[in-house]
């Protein structure tokens, strides 16, 4: 599917509605279930349009739509877009760079995600996790934040060869403060309000990270942080001070927050499925004891099909935003120019038009013999798509496999009978409640 520029074809209007008088959809927006609905889709299709937050946003909903603006064949959808919702808290981030200098930041830290590189890592990476799970009790256990804790550790120790130490809840409070004041409703800084502790959490961040600035640009370390503090390129342009800041708050956040929620679906997932369970235990225990090796990832092939179906069902960003740069045309629909677009991935992973039985919990469907995810080549994009594909994917998946393989020898999972996870959708999903996981001693 491409996007056609107007001169070529006679474009037709935007379906949509524009909501309540003066806000339109702003609360709907503030509650974080724009993306996390089918409403638009029902109502007006792949594309429709509405305002939110004093903006035009067009909803891009299924396969063909989803798949064409993150695709951008035609570079007419700038990932600029998401400034409106986190520029002040993720400033020049990767994912908020386009073109030339976009191709020449990620270039730069590729090479931070190598497979050599990654295999690397898996060492600090298993030392952190099972210090980390060695402390947990058995009974009942508020899952997400202790787990979020878990995660923000492994960031920290991976990409900065660090440990927050006793300021590490201050530091997760801030990151979780930047990333839900993306959907505050009142946009400006009032203090005790959403964007309030967005802007607060960020200089607090900042003021983190600075002063360890010359410890990194002076070492010979190979983390994350050395390698953006000595980046060079080829004309012998150096990152900022300010860009090193900008680029790892943001990898911080992006490289703990999504795996914290894919850990603590599949958790949910496998204390109610204990069959599930015990195959992902089974291939853990023939593995070995103890942390899992780079070379065994790929064994754990049931911890994979449980994770890409906890990132469909619960996809951990469950929206992606662009811009238009110029007017342009969607599935023959007009796009204007400066139109913000919400790119619904939530909603292409619970389509029964492309998952049969979509809110059934059903790894299978990733396995060789059925593999629906391939039924549209856009049909599963937890990662986004084009060139702002996330580039921690396989950091990721390596961090939550090895996370969840320690766990499980050393635990069987349950819930109370009956119980559903409650989910908060205010930027990125979380429990509600934190998910009360039951830990029992194998």
């Amino acid at each position: 599917m491409t996007v056609q520029q107007p001169s070529q074809v006679r474009a037709k209007e935007l379906p949509g509605e524009p909501g309540l008088p003066i806000v339109g959809n702003s609360f709907k927006f503030a509650s974080g279930k724009m993306v996390a609905t089918h409403e638009w889709w029902e109502k007006y299709g792949a594309v429709s349009w509405t305002r939110a937050v004093g903006n035009f946003w067009v909803n891009v909903e299924g396969p063909d739509a989803c798949g064409a603006v993150l695709q951008d064949r035609d570079r007419v959808f700038d990932a600029s877009g998401w400034t409106v919702l986190i520029g002040p808290f993720f400033n020049r981030g990767l994912m908020l760079l386009d073109g030339a200098e976009h191709h020449r930041h990620r270039r730069i830290m590729q090479e931070a995600f190598t497979s050599e590189r990654l295999a690397g890592y898996l060492g600090p990476i298993n030392e952190t996790l099972a210090a980390g799970i060695a402390g947990w009790r058995t009974g009942t256990m508020r899952f997400y934040p202790a787990v979020k804790q878990l995660t923000l550790d492994v960031a920290t120790r991976t990409f900065m060869a660090d440990e927050i130490g006793a300021g590490s809840r201050r530091v997760n409070r801030a990151f979780s403060d930047t990333v839900r004041a993306a959907t505050a409703f009142v946009r400006v800084p009032i203090p005790g309000n959403r964007w309030w502790r967005g802007v607060t959490g960020r200089r607090l961040l900042e003021d983190y990270l600075r002063p360890r600035i010359a410890d990194h640009r002076g070492g010979d370390g190979t983390d994350l942080f050395s390698a953006l503090c000595h980046a060079r390129s080829e004309d012998g342009e150096t990152f900022s001070d300010t860009d090193v800041v900008n680029h790892m708050i943001f990898l911080l956040m992006a490289a703990h927050d999504t795996s914290t929620t894919t850990l603590t679906t599949m958790a949910y997932y496998l204390a109610r499925n204990p069959e599930w369970q015990d195959r992902c235990r089974e291939e853990s225990l023939a593995v070995g004891s103890g942390p899992i090796a780079y070379a065994d990832l790929d064994k754990l092939a049931s911890l994979d099909l449980v994770m890409k179906e906890s990132m469909r069902l619960v996809t951990p960003v469950p929206g992606v935003v662009r811009r238009a740069n110029q007017e342009t045309e969607l599935l023959g629909y007009r796009i204007p120019k400066g139109a913000y677009l919400a790119v619904h991935l939530w909603g292409l992973h619970h389509m029964a038009e492309v998952w049969p039985d979509p809110e059934r919990f059903d790894p299978e469907r990733f396995a060789e013999h059925r593999r629906e995810d391939k039924v549209h080549r856009y049909a599963f994009m937890p990662f986004g798509n084009g060139v702002h594909k996330c580039i921690g994917m396989y950091f990721g998946g390596m961090e939550v496999k090895a996370a969840m393989h320690l766990l499980l020898q050393r635990y069987r999972l349950s819930v109370d009978p009956g119980y559903e996870m409650p989910l908060d959708w205010v930027s990125l999903p979380r429990p509600k409640d934190g998910l009360p996981l039951q830990l029992h001693r194998r």
